[in-house]
Order: structure tokens, then sequence, then C-alpha cells
């Protein structure tokens, strides 16, 4: 059973749960877009399963109180959607990054894993680029808007990255289109990073269970890549 902690940031206190023992390789676990819910939890008591210790905090913290949305509703109503991501206009992607030294604290000073699925995917990239002397290993699944046209692009940060990568793609994914993934392994290989991408036969946001897109075979190839990867990163 998950422990539920608060965790202190520069904007106030964050909601977590640990799961797993505490002498355990570490991991950070970054939640979707949609929100703390069940289906993480049950994400994250999976990955704890396999011989981690898996911290989950509430990247939404700033909201105060709130229940996530449905996720089928999510998918397919364009108001609920909408309304949804008006709530989140505060929780932008500098506030995000802010959080991560705060959560890398309580996760001590060894190597920990990054792990994070759509929004949080792009998170666990750039706390890889931010905080390359901690993160050993980082996971993206169905990460979206790692390639934007702004000046500060998460991808033009990753040549920072010591970690080891692996990215699950979706070949239906309007977020991380062919030519992104090809201007991130660019930049991966150019900074003679480490890394896997891997397309799957999906739609964004293949992995949790709640979501109507969930694709059960996906989602195991899913869980394969990530044990082996914190296994042998974090075993070092």
């Amino acid at each position: 059973m998950p422990t539920r902690i608060e965790l202190q940031t520069e904007d106030g206190a964050a909601p977590a749960f640990v799961f797993g023992a505490e002498n355990a390789p570490r991991v950070l676990f970054l939640i979707d877009g949609i929100g703390m819910r069940p289906a993480m939890h049950a994400l994250a008591e999976r990955l704890s399963s396999e011989g981690f210790y898996v911290l989950m905090p509430d990247l939404f913290h700033r909201l105060g109180a709130y229940t996530a949305p449905d996720p089928r509703v999510l998918f397919s109503d364009p108001e609920v959607r909408a309304a949804w991501f008006a709530r989140l206009k505060g929780t932008t992607a500098d506030t995000l990054l802010r959080d991560i030294g705060a959560y890398l604290e309580h996760l001590g000073s060894g190597q920990v894993g990054v792990t994070g699925y759509c929004m949080g995917g792009r998170l666990a990239l750039s706390a890889a680029a931010s905080y390359p002397d901690r993160v050993t290993a980082a996971a993206a699944y169905h990460p979206g808007g790692l390639v934007t046209d702004a000046a500060d692009s998460p991808h033009l940060a990753y040549d920072r990255i010591k970690a080891e990568v692996y990215i699950g793609a979706a070949t239906d994914d309007p977020s991380f289109t062919d030519a992104q993934r090809t201007t991130v392994a660019d930049v991966l290989a150019r900074a003679h990073v480490r890394h896997t991408i891997e397309v799957y036969p999906a739609r964004h946001g293949w992995v949790p269970a709640d979501t109507p897109v969930h694709d059960e075979a996906c989602a195991a190839r899913h869980w394969e890549t990530l044990v082996a990867l914190f296994r042998r990163a974090l075993s070092k």
C-alpha cells in the first residue's frame, strides 16, 4: 500500500505517494496530463512490485484539491477537455520543472530513474537534461511536445542528458510526429546519449488502463522495456 506524504516546493506543498521498500533503487514517477487518479496509482504500484522505491508526486498540486476528469469523457468531449486544460494554465513547463528539485531531494543523493507518461514523459526527459548527474535512466511513454518552434523547445536541452533514454512513441500521435522523432533522435545521437526510440502500433495515451485508447499488448511491452531499463541502469 502506498504512503501519502507532502513535499515542499517553491510554490507550496505537493501531495505525493511512495511505494515499495525504501532501500530499493529509486524511481521518480511523473503522471500524465489527466491528473492523479487510480490508474496512475496502479502503474506506480506495479512498478514498485518489480523491486523499486517509487515516488509519485501530484504534478497538479497548484490546483489545490481536485478530481481528475474521466479519461473517456476527456478524450471524447471537446468542452470537458477545454475546461480541464483551462484549469492547468498555471501548470507550465517551467513550473513543473521547478518542482523536480524537491522531488529529487526526497529521493536522496543517489542515482535515480525517471519515467513519465504524456506530459510526464516530456518532463522526464527535461528532468534528465536539467539534473544530468542525478538521473541515470529516463523513460517517456507517448510523450508530446518534445519538439516545438519555441526558442526553448524541450529537445534543445537533450544534449545535456547523461542518462540512458527510452522513448515509447505511438504511430498515431500528432503531438510527436515522425519528423519530430527524427529531430529528437538526431540530438541524442550527436550528444552520444545511449537511447532507444520505439514506435508502438497505438494511439497517444495507450498505457494507462482507464483511457479509451488503452492497448493491452502495447502496455505489456511498455512494462518489459521500462523494467529492463531501470534494472540495467540502476544496478550500476
